[in-house]
């Protein structure tokens, strides 16, 4: 195993800093004794100077394994038979396939403030399961995570999975939801896009916009994106009751022939989604409003890292290349996985805020990462397993 740790020592440093800076403890209710709450405690977590980073994986037998990159400790830590699917909503990963889906707790996650964030770590453990075919994907809030699969949305009640229960909140038609500015909206059902409440009920005016085909979802600093078949819906807050959500379709260039993404994905929060389409990879700038089609051929697995960062695409070939989202320039390449090929899903792309995973089930291995690095392959995590699907926690 090959290691870099001087520069997640600097990023140590620093955001030690930052906290100590910007987030001192503050007093809150007093405790028996007069002792003080201090701001941003989470009872039974630890709070941390930095993000606390989790690559939550499952081999082809369905059993789950987790490995913490900063001490390269790798686990097993539960079951989930069937795994066809991968999911996470920053702290949870959602492991199954139709016969149902497992529930995790990684425990690692960030909270963040607007103006400070606090990273916290807590116990690992395996939190229940839940029955169907959802858990495809995940897409969550501090209230809720929907889950979904198929035609079939689940919304679960956070503060419950953080209790350890599995809690069914509400239920929904559609392909495509995000929870976001304290509603559910969800595209593809019978109803066409709807805006509900936390209960899965209808709520306010709707958006006066249609998705058709909807495919992934995001929530990013900028606004909320639903993947459809001519574009893209971007929701941002509304101003009133009746407006609580305003929608803008972002349509595809003309002439482009590439087909529509088949999915969106980017470094949680950030505001540049990169979604694989039959003909390259689309990126969508969210802030700009605007589509780059990258002229990348075949690709098994793609993501973006940011505004003025690099999207990262693993190629057919068992390459990983990094794009310019705003030129489509190629700026990088690196031979990666020897054998891309298999029967089983294909390998996933994690962006975080400093380096970047992909899991090679066929090498037995996870690869990190340099992405501002012209691709340095920083560590080779060689694992007894084959890591079939990773999800990674912490944000």
């Amino acid at each position: 195993m090959r290691t870099d740790s001087a520069t997640r020592a600097v990023a140590a440093f620093a955001a030690a800093g930052l906290l100590a800076a910007g987030c001192a403890p503050r007093g809150g209710e007093p405790e028996e004794g007069g002792e003080s709450v201090p701001h941003g405690y989470v009872e039974g977590a630890e709070e941390t100077a930095e993000a606390q980073w989790r690559l939550v994986m499952a081999d082809p037998g369905g059993g789950l394994h987790m490995l913490d990159p900063a001490t390269e400790e790798v686990g097993a830590v539960g079951e989930a038979p069937g795994a066809e699917h991968a999911a996470t909503d920053g702290r949870f990963a959602y492991v199954g396939g139709d016969g149902g889906t497992a529930v995790f707790d990684s425990g690692t996650w960030t909270v963040d403030h607007g103006d400070h964030v606090h990273y916290y770590k807590a116990e690992a453990r395996t939190v229940g399961e839940v029955g169907g075919g959802t858990g495809a994907w995940a897409a969550g809030d501090t209230a809720l995570t929907v889950l979904g699969g198929g035609d079939r949305l689940r919304a679960l009640d956070r503060a419950a999975l953080e209790d350890g229960e599995v809690d069914e909140a509400a239920a929904a038609e559609g392909t495509a939801a995000v929870a976001y500015a304290g509603h559910l909206v969800t595209a593809g059902g019978s109803g066409g896009v709807a805006v509900l409440d936390r209960d899965g009920e209808p709520a306010g005016a709707g958006i006066g916009e249609d998705c058709p085909d909807p495919r992934g979802q995001a929530v990013t600093r900028r606004g909320a994106v639903l993947g459809c078949s001519d574009g893209a819906l971007l929701l941002t807050e509304g101003g009133g009751e009746d407006a609580a959500i305003e929608a803008e379709k972002v349509p595809y260039p003309d002439g482009a022939g590439a087909g529509p993404a088949q999915g969106l994905y980017h470094r949680p929060g950030a505001p540049v989604l990169a979604g694989p389409a039959d003909e390259g990879v689309w990126v969508l700038d969210v802030g700009a409003a605007e589509w780059t089609l990258l002229d990348t051929g075949p690709v098994l697995a793609a993501s973006a890292a940011g505004e003025d960062m690099p999207v990262l695409v693993l190629g057919e070939d068992g390459a990983l290349r990094s794009y310019d989202p705003a030129t489509g320039e190629e700026t990088a390449e690196t031979e990666l996985i020897e054998e891309p090929g298999g029967d089983g899903p294909p390998p996933a792309v994690a962006i975080d805020t400093a380096r970047a995973y992909v899991n090679d089930p066929e090498g037995r291995a996870v690869y990190e990462i340099d992405y501002n690095d012209d691709l340095r392959t920083a560590r080779t995590f060689e694992l007894d397993f084959a890591p079939a699907l990773m999800v990674e926690t912490g944000w």
